[in-house]
């Protein structure tokens, strides 16, 4: 029989197994229901045993279940949830390649107690189950933190550095969202799919060109943590750094494609709303951020911007003058700002479009138009590059 458990308490360094293959979870056998004495029982049903890793994470307090190869297909948070208070959220989808995840907002302090995963000898079927019992607040703070694993992916290998002296134009399109993180969702539609694919239109226009070097901080449907983000564009020698979004704000019925910089203070309350909402990107997806707050706040938050602002503003400038030439639509108010995580390198002029809003129906179904999509690439293709030319003249100006 091919059965494996752990019994107990979970140490700190959390818990992993070691099986192979790709396993369906079955929305019908799966859910997670409240049980005696504040216990929640999660149980989930699989096609076959898979490679598995539990731990918690504090700030807010989080369950985080890591799969090899788990298909969520068919599965919803609602019904999942439709028998616990003791776990109030719940997301999950593709994390890192070959890997998922399953992020469990907790109601209090719950610790993992008793944790199997038993297979059917026969079918071959599998059913994870995990036991949550109330902890004390010092408890789980002390047991929280992703485990070090050799089995682990550190995430999307880094580009090459670009050589010293190298005059190549580089530019970093980072589609937002992506893996267990979908962005904005509305009638089928998520933003992480449709900017995966304007990110990549965009790149082979650019690189079509001649004129540009293009990377991708994802190109495929997996997380990156917003630090990585920032970390990719410099590790490839990013001249520029345009990240690409299309959310859903109901505030002021947003629409419009809206070109972002960053700013300590947001242009105004419904901006201020977004950004916070696209800084959460990493604790909705479970990332671990144990540890790495002084090193975010000593390198993205204390930013020498003197020289980076204005050319960040000129990018914006150009993006918007672009799109708009091109027939938009474009917002009311095109150029905003706001404090984004992803556009805190102080050496890298970067900005965000929301090339539309999803909470817009006109935008919606523009974004949704193969037509309408080549036309919007194009023209922030030719925005981007009509900047290098200017940036790099004020530039020579300013060395003479």
């Amino acid at each position: 029989m091919l059965g494996l458990a752990i019994a107990g308490p979970v140490p700190s360094g959390g818990a992993a197994q070691d099986l192979t293959a790709i396993a369906r979870v079955d929305p019908a056998a799966s859910a997670i229901r409240d049980g005696w004495r504040g216990t929640t029982q999660i149980t989930l049903a699989l096609s076959q045993g898979v490679p598995f890793r539990v731990f918690t994470l504090a700030d807010p307090p989080r369950l985080v279940v890591d799969f090899r190869e788990a298909d969520w297909s068919g599965v919803t948070a609602d019904a999942l949830l439709a028998e616990t208070d003791g776990v109030v959220a719940a997301r999950f989808g593709a994390f890192q390649p070959g890997w998922s995840r399953l992020v469990a907002d907790l109601a209090g302090p719950l610790l993992p107690d008793d944790i199997a995963m038993p297979v059917d000898p026969v079918t071959g079927r599998a059913e994870l189950s995990i036991t949550l019992r109330p902890a004390r607040t010092e408890d789980f703070a002390a047991a929280a933190g992703a485990p070090a694993n050799a089995l682990w992916p550190r995430g999307p290998a880094l580009p090459d550095a670009a050589p010293a002296g190298d005059d190549r134009f580089v530019v970093v399109i980072d589609p937002g969202h992506g893996g267990i993180d979908p962005g904005a969702e509305r009638d089928g539609v998520t933003e992480k799919d449709l900017m995966l694919t304007i990110a990549r239109s965009l790149r082979d226009t650019l690189v079509r060109s001649g004129l540009a070097d293009v990377v991708l901080t994802r190109d495929e449907d997996i997380f990156v943590s917003l630090e990585r983000r920032v970390a990719l564009a410099h590790r490839a020698g990013a001249d520029v750094f345009v990240s690409l979004h299309a959310d859903i704000l109901s505030q002021g019925g947003a629409q419009g494609a809206t070109v972002y910089t960053l700013s300590d203070a947001a242009s105004d309350s419904a901006t201020e709303q977004l950004a916070a909402r696209h800084n959460r990107a990493d604790i909705i997806a479970g990332a671990d951020l144990t540890g790495s707050d002084d090193q975010v706040a000593g390198i993205l938050l204390d930013l020498a911007r003197q020289e980076t602002e204005p050319r960040s503003l000129a990018l914006a400038n150009s993006l918007v003058a672009g799109m708009k030439a091109a027939g938009g639509p474009m917002n009311s108010r095109p150029l905003r700002r706001a404090g984004f995580s992803v556009l805190k390198s102080a050496d890298i002029p970067s900005i965000l479009v929301e090339v539309g809003f999803l909470s817009s129906e006109r935008d919606l179904n523009n974004l949704r138009d193969p037509v309408w999509r080549a036309v919007a690439v194009a023209a922030m293709a030719d925005a981007i590059l009509a900047w290098r030319d200017r940036d790099e003249a004020r530039r020579a100006l300013v060395r003479q």
